[in-house]
């Protein structure tokens, strides 16, 4: 360990959250407060503060269905009122306070989460499909003559976002730029502010746009919407969205990826018929949910939750994957769950994640394609040499290398009519150019003849015409042969 890497035990004798052994092995360390202190634990984070972790499934479903004492405005926290954050710290980005639906609670929640939700549920499966379909394919059109790919950079890793873009009508071109920048946003790294200023101008193109001409998409329902969301409502709504359904549906895509791969009771089940991707996933997201945390919840009032005594002001962390594994509802870990969903991966109460019906056929469609496209798909590496990265909220599949007989994989429909649209949009905006700068030449022919005589016959003009967008496809494809 490095000499100013943070230890395992900080003031008052408490486990950090964070560090290099916490994050070595964040399920232990779940298991170490559980025996130590119950369903509620102390624990540091970042900078040594205080909060406590919802170990149990019961406290966490209290803690989510009862917002009177457990609110999600974080400006209820003791360390905003006292100024003990500094400006500084890593858990602003989490817990920083913002007018959205997410830290509100009351009529200003069900006003904001009301339009959301209105806005999400009009999606059809279908037509959710059919976008999943489309860029499957076209991820494993760049791939598939291989033989071999990395099933997390180039595929869970950006399937996601590139079907969100079309939810929420933004451009076909911000697809791939959205997803280099929404991973390296959540990542934190130099870069993360000028990558949010990338999507937060993206989004502010997209309001701009569906303003003039509203689609049948996320965007134009939050501004037609009657609860009168403002523009900047608008926005952030959608930033939230955007930047929370990607992260939770990659680390879904991946875990499941995973475990088809290498679990040989799924494997065998689906090739058998025993066993559907659906109830797949419902295992997944009981042993591995998509965020193994959630910050969090701030108590209105002194209470008691799992035999602690809460002090007003105090921040609590949803503990979702120790949840899921608390041993009151899973004594055994080995019996399959196949079918049960009342895990915590997505929440419940007035809070519940809004749009996890679109995570889970993203997730589902989106694996059951690519299995289908690449059908011999298998894992290229021992099991044993895969790794994982891990945070305070979430844990990450590093790496999925794969490997399957190389095959061509024909173009879905949709992405060759983009191209071609895309490519005909570019001829008509070259052709109008052109024809510009026709009537500029002939005005200025028109001006020079009727000027003095002595003047000289006007040179040859050179029409500028602009440079043709690349289609979809191009970027696309660009993408992942730099």
């Amino acid at each position: 360990m490095a000499a100013d890497a943070p230890g395992p035990i900080g003031p008052g004798g408490l486990r950090r959250l964070y560090g290099p052994e916490a994050e070595a092995d964040p399920a232990g360390l779940y298991e170490k407060l559980r025996a130590e202190y119950g369903e509620v634990a102390p624990v540091l984070l970042h900078g040594d503060h205080r909060a406590w972790l919802i170990l149990g499934h019961g406290a966490n479903i209290t803690a989510m269905r009862t917002p009177s004492l457990f609110s999600r405005d974080s400006r209820l926290w003791t360390a905003f009122r006292t100024g003990e954050l500094p400006m500084d710290s890593p858990l602003l980005p989490v817990i920083a306070w913002q007018p959205i639906c997410v830290f509100a609670d009351g009529d200003e929640h069900r006003r904001l989460r009301g339009a959301v939700l209105d806005g999400l549920n009009r999606f059809d499966r279908r037509g959710i499909r059919r976008h999943v379909r489309r860029f499957t394919t076209d991820l494993v059109q760049v791939v598939g003559p291989t033989g071999r790919a990395e099933l997390i950079t180039q595929f869970a890793e950006r399937l996601p976002m590139l079907v969100m873009t079309k939810l929420l009508g933004m451009p076909d071109e911000y697809g791939p730029r959205l997803v280099d920048a929404a991973r390296d946003l959540m990542k934190g790294t130099e870069t993360a502010i000028a990558s949010n200023e990338y999507v937060v101008a993206g989004l502010r193109r997209t309001i701009a746009l569906k303003r003039e001409a509203p689609g049948d998409d996320l965007t134009s329902r939050l501004l037609a919407h009657p609860a009168g969301l403002t523009e900047d409502e608008v926005m952030e709504h959608l930033r939230v969205v955007l930047l929370a359904a990607n992260e939770t549906t990659v680390n879904l895509i991946a875990d499941s990826l995973k475990m088809v791969l290498t679990d040989p009771r799924f494997r065998a089940h689906l090739s058998g018929g025993q066993m559907t991707l659906g109830e797949a996933l419902d295992q997944v997201l009981w042993d591995s949910p998509p965020m193994s945390l959630v910050a969090g919840r701030w108590a209105t009032a002194d209470t008691e939750l799992g035999g602690q005594r809460i002090r007003a002001g105090d921040l609590l962390l949803l503990g979702l994957a120790a949840g899921n594994v608390d041993p009151v509802v899973r004594p055994d870990l080995a019996a399959p769950l196949y079918g049960n969903r009342s895990h915590l991966s997505f929440g419940a109460g007035p809070h519940e994640c809004p749009g996890q019906d679109i995570g889970r056929h993203v997730a589902e469609a989106g694996i059951d394609i690519l299995l289908t496209l690449l059908p011999d798909v298998r894992l290229a590496v021992p099991e044993e040499e895969l790794t994982w990265s891990a945070a305070w909220i979430s844990r990450h599949l590093t790496a999925l290398p794969v490997e399957f007989t190389p095959r061509d994989i024909e173009p879905d429909p949709v992405s060759v009519a983009e191209a071609e649209r895309a490519a005909a949009v570019a001829a008509q905006a070259a052709a109008e150019a052109e024809r510009a700068v026709d009537t500029e030449r002939a005005g200025r022919i028109g001006a020079a003849s009727a000027g003095a005589g002595s003047a000289g016959p006007a040179g040859p003009v050179t029409p500028t015409v602009p440079a043709q967008r690349r289609s979809w496809w191009d970027v696309l494809i660009g993408v992942f042969r730099r």
